[in-house]
């Protein structure tokens, strides 16, 4: 994360500011005026990630060599289930049926900003759609409880980020054709973020699709290159990206605002197989604290403590995705009838003025 930085290479080769105006009687004003005009640019073309400073925690965070890990009780780290320690990785699941294993924090986390970022690996011998069944990443209330919801128990309550590998939905292709433009049809493996509150079930028939925030498409397994997942908490604001491509870039998964997670919950990677199966390997889990400046205004907004976890406008969400994900031939119906409706009442229209417009000159005869 932290880059080197390159002043002292570079301190010779570049020539100092007032060098450029060197032998040319450029006025003071215009010179301040013109360093403001470079300032105020850079200022504008600026994000959030240059007002913001990142911390590696590494009481939350997980790498090699796993020291501890599963066999100590000082370790900041719990393995569950069926979950080994390897040289290379955190095996949550073998490439076995009917297995699930997960990996908890000890300590709950009260940071009010953070990131995570996961290097994982999914693989094993079932071809495409004989493979299953996914992991998941957690920040919740509850830690250490084995269930159906990708190794964790179900109306758990804070956040799940799951990456399912299998579509569970019966006849799914042609639900999914029926639910989705071809824009927006889920292709698995899917990567989705849900949010609960200790009420929320997760649906296994239909893939989690009624109380997901959103989600991308991501083929993740047998890759012989590193594959990374990026989450996100900021400002009451979730970010998952993900990097599976070998090309080390970000690319965008979801971004939604008005997420309030509470802290002092814990992080946790659970992952199951059923009848299907595959190897859930983590590499590293790395936490960075995230040091954000915040306006007066904002930290006014956020005084309050968060007790529940939500989503603010979940129903405008949750109508949004309905809306985009009409099929094609929904389209052409709702085109078609509006289509048909408009011509309706232009015709009664031409009626009604034609009968208004015959009355009216057999009044001037």
């Amino acid at each position: 994360m932290a880059a080197t930085s390159g002043s002292d290479h570079y301190s010779h080769s570049k020539p100092p500011l007032s060098f450029l105006f060197a032998g040319k009687k450029m006025p003071l004003k215009l010179f301040w005026a013109f360093a403001l005009l470079i300032f105020t640019v850079s200022r504008c073309f600026g994000d959030d990630d240059h007002e913001m400073e990142e911390f590696l925690k590494r009481e939350f965070s997980l790498s090699k060599p796993y020291q501890g890990v599963g066999s100590s009780g000082s370790s900041h780290w719990e393995l569950m289930g069926d979950a080994m320690v390897t040289t290379e990785q955190v095996r949550l699941t073998p490439d076995m049926q009917s297995r699930q294993g997960a990996v908890w924090s000890r300590i709950p986390c009260h940071l009010k900003d953070w990131e995570m970022q996961v290097h994982f690996k999914i693989h094993g011998q079932g071809k495409k759609n004989l493979n299953g069944d996914g992991m998941a990443i957690w920040y919740t209330k509850e830690r250490v409880q084995k269930g159906p919801v990708f190794g964790n128990m179900d109306n758990f309550t804070g956040l799940g980020v799951f990456v399912d590998t299998y579509p569970n939905e019966e006849k799914h292709i042609e639900a999914q054709k029926k639910r989705y433009t071809p824009r927006t049809q889920r292709i698995f493996p899917f990567v989705l973020a849900m949010v609960g509150n200790g009420s929320i079930s997760y649906d296994h028939e239909r893939d989690g699709w009624p109380t997901e925030l959103g989600g991308c498409n991501a083929m993740v397994r047998n890759l012989k290159h590193d594959t990374f997942l990026f989450i996100r908490y900021i400002r009451r604001r979730l970010t998952v990206m993900i990097d599976i491509d070998g090309q080390h870039e970000w690319r965008d998964c979801l971004d939604i605002p008005g997420v309030r997670l509470p802290q002092g919950y814990y992080f946790g990677a659970t992952a199951i197989t059923g009848d299907l199966s595959d190897n859930h390997d983590i590499i590293s889990l790395k936490l960075y604290q995230l040091t954000v400046l915040r306006s007066k205004k904002e930290e006014e907004e956020e005084e309050d403590e968060i007790t529940i976890p939500s989503v603010d406008n979940m129903e405008l969400l949750r109508l949004g995705q309905v809306e985009e994900g009409m099929s094609a031939i929904a389209i052409f119906f709702t085109v078609l009838f509006f289509m048909l409706g408009c011509m309706f009442l232009i015709i009664i229209g031409l009626v009604v003025y034609s009968h208004w417009n015959e009355s009216r000159r057999k009044r001037f005869y």
